[in-house]
Order: structure tokens, then sequence, then C-alpha cells
């Protein structure tokens, strides 16, 4: 009986796997400094060793697991400092993602973030910080998109991921919500205005913010 040919499952099932375990990390299901443990990972996921090895080999890459001599892969713990330099970078990257926004965006991605802007309304009035934290995220992935930009967003995705840590904790602050809130609203109107310059100003200042609490956190 003749049977088909099978793939090399490491070719197929990696980058899958990569962003399962990027996504576990980021909702703290494996904290700073916690080792990574191949055989592990593959009873959780469903997945080969060999693709494993490959989604921890493409985290270090990205900054969220290191390599340790003979003693395999733990998640990387990422300083406040470094944090604070991660969203200073980011400041140029998502203000011209905004501004690329506003100048490109279409009927369905306006529908798109007024729907988000009204979910995010929402969610502070009723205090539900999880949800706000999740629409935080949508919008920033929205606004990329819209943007058009593939290199800004590469480059955003990859820097996000390292600082995402840190801006859940801010998310979660007493009062914090109530005072961002706002900010990215101002960034939904300009977008929605379609006004690349307010766009651009309203997303530095919110980022200009977020560097100056992440100080506090030292």
């Amino acid at each position: 009986m003749s049977t088909l040919p099978t793939e090399d499952p490491a070719s197929t099932d990696s980058p899958d796997l990569t962003v399962q375990i990027r996504e576990a990390i980021l909702r703290g299901e494996f904290v700073p400094h916690q080792r990574l443990v191949e055989a592990d990972l593959s009873e959780r996921f469903g997945a080969t060793r060999a693709s494993v090895r490959t989604a921890l080999l493409n985290l270090a890459g990205e900054g969220l697991v290191e390599r340790l001599p003979n003693r395999g892969a733990r998640v990387r713990a990422i300083s406040v400092q470094e944090a604070v330099e991660i969203v200073e970078v980011r400041i140029g990257l998502e203000s011209l993602c905004a501004r690329k926004a506003a100048e490109n965006l279409t009927e369905d991605g306006e529908a798109q973030l007024r729907s988000v802007r009204d979910d995010i309304r929402s969610a502070v009035a009723a205090g539900d910080l999880f949800a706000y934290s999740r629409l935080n995220q949508d919008m920033d992935r929205l606004l990329r998109e819209l943007s058009g930009h593939a290199t800004a967003t590469l480059l955003l995705e990859r820097l996000r991921a390292q600082s995402a840590r840190h801006q859940f904790r801010l998310a979660f602050q007493p009062g914090r919500a109530l005072q961002s809130a706002p900010e990215h609203i101002a960034i939904i109107d300009a977008v929605l205005a379609r006004d690349p310059d307010a766009a651009e100003s309203a997303t530095r200042a919110h980022l200009r913010g977020i560097v100056e609490v992440l100080q506090t956190l030292e």
C-alpha cells in the first residue's frame, strides 16, 4: 500500500507555534526567568521538539527568550529602563503609522475605528480593565494595518512584544485608564478626521506620557 509523502513538521507548524508561545509569554503564563523546557512545550502545544526548538530560536531573535549555554532557554526579563527605550523608539514608528493611517483611511477602516472607539468608552465606563487593555492592543494593531507601512509594522510588532508586560502593568494602575483612554480616543478622532498632523501629534503625546509613567516604576 502506497503512502503519501509527509512534510517535515518543523517546516509546517513552527510559525504558528512561535505565535502561540509568544502569546503565552505576553499573557503572563510564562514569567521572567522561567525555563522553557522543550519537552514540556512539545506536550503542551502538541508540537514536535524540532518545532519547539525553532520557535524558541525565533523568539530569541525577537528578544522575548534568551538561550542559556547547556541549559536550554528561559523567558527574558526586560528592565524598566529597556522598556522606556523601546517606547522611545516606538514614538517615531507609531507616529508614522498614525500619519499614514490618516492619509490612507478607507470607509471600512473608518467603521472599524469607530467601533473600537465606542468599545474603549464602554470598557472604561464599566471599569473593565481587562477589556480596555485588549482594546488598546486592537486599536494599535488596526492603526498599523491601516497605515499600510509593512516595515514599520514589522518593527513595531517586535518592539511591542518586548514591552507588553510593562504596559499591561500600567493599564491596571489606579486611574491610568481614565487618563489614557482620552489619549487613545484623540488619536482615533484625528485619524477619522483624516488629519495626519493631528494624528502624529496625538500619538507622540500619548507615548511620551507612557515614558513618564514607566519611569515612575523604576
